[in-house]
């Protein structure tokens, strides 16, 4: 099945370095999660990614040809972003009609069914929809387009909790139905976690986290005790942040360690959560 390579990708605006070196592979039918701060860089990424932008230096190979000016590669890939690729008075239905003769083979069948649920007339004016209901019809396209590299930039944009927990839903549907990869970029870490198959953690203009979750989140820990005792404990281990209250300090450590042996009677070691564990990745001094 096709992958896509992403090697010694560098992006450059002016002086400005946005991506430094970057290299990964998307493999075939997982969903991955692409996390890191406002102005990391994914969304330069994901317009690297889908042939909108050229890098600095570097390649992106789908099934070892370049992307650059490679029809049949855009063929196999859809990114949904903010930036809006139709016309002034698209209508929905016409967004769904473009998917179509774009890719092929478009689930109409989906497409009715999702627009009925989420409560969208097929034959309004994307531009007079609402934030979140324009978000949602972006959505469905996505949802139902032939793309075996689908990519979703902030795809929860406007969308209330209900509407969210609703998408999430019908992606892994889709997603059990008919496999094929997914990447999300998102802030709304906590509520995708359990999506999630494979972390990229953008921080710095590098990747700092390129792993499946659960053996990221299989040595994330937080050491909680008094603070002379997980001084003590973790005067060894690569400390990515803390707090104190009182006289207990919490401290964050992502690396394998023997949580059994590091606990006592007073002191706890619990797993983090995704977002814990990036926050401490990214920026320890927030926790």
């Amino acid at each position: 099945m096709a992958t896509i390579k992403i090697k010694q990708v560098t992006k450059r605006f002016g002086r400005h370095v946005i991506l430094d070196n970057v290299t990964t592979t998307l493999e075939a039918g997982k969903i991955y999660g692409l996390l890191g701060r406002n102005g990391a860089g994914k969304s330069t990424l994901l317009n690297l990614i889908n042939d909108r932008n050229f890098a600095t230096s570097g390649e992106i190979l789908f099934d070892g040809e370049p992307i650059n000016n490679n029809p049949a590669a855009r063929q196999q890939m859809y990114l949904m972003s903010e930036t809006n690729m139709y016309p002034k008075r698209t209508r929905v239905k016409e967004l769904f009609k473009a998917a179509d003769r774009g890719y092929g083979d478009f689930d109409f069948t989906l497409a009715h069914r999702l627009t009925n649920e989420f409560g969208i007339d097929e034959n309004s004016m994307v531009d007079n929809l609402s934030t979140g209901l324009t978000t949602i019809a972006k959505l469905i396209t996505a949802l139902c387009v032939k793309a075996d590299f689908i990519f979703l930039d902030e795809p929860t944009l406007g969308l209330d909790a209900s509407h969210r927990e609703m998408f999430y839903r019908e992606l892994l549907k889709t997603y059990e139905r008919r496999p094929r990869t997914f990447v999300l970029s998102t802030h709304l870490i906590s509520e995708v976690q359990n999506l999630i198959e494979h972390v990229i953690i953008l921080d710095n203009r590098e990747f700092k986290v390129d792993q499946p979750s659960e053996e990221l989140l299989a040595q994330a820990f937080a050491i909680s005790g008094p603070t002379a005792e997980v001084d003590a404990i973790t005067k060894e281990l690569p400390i990515l942040g803390s707090h104190e209250i009182g006289h207990i300090k919490t401290v964050y450590v992502v690396q394998p360690i023997d949580a059994m042996q590091l606990a006592t009677s007073s002191v706890t070691v619990k797993h983090l959560d995704l977002q814990t564990t990036f926050i401490a990745l990214t920026d320890g001094k927030e926790l």
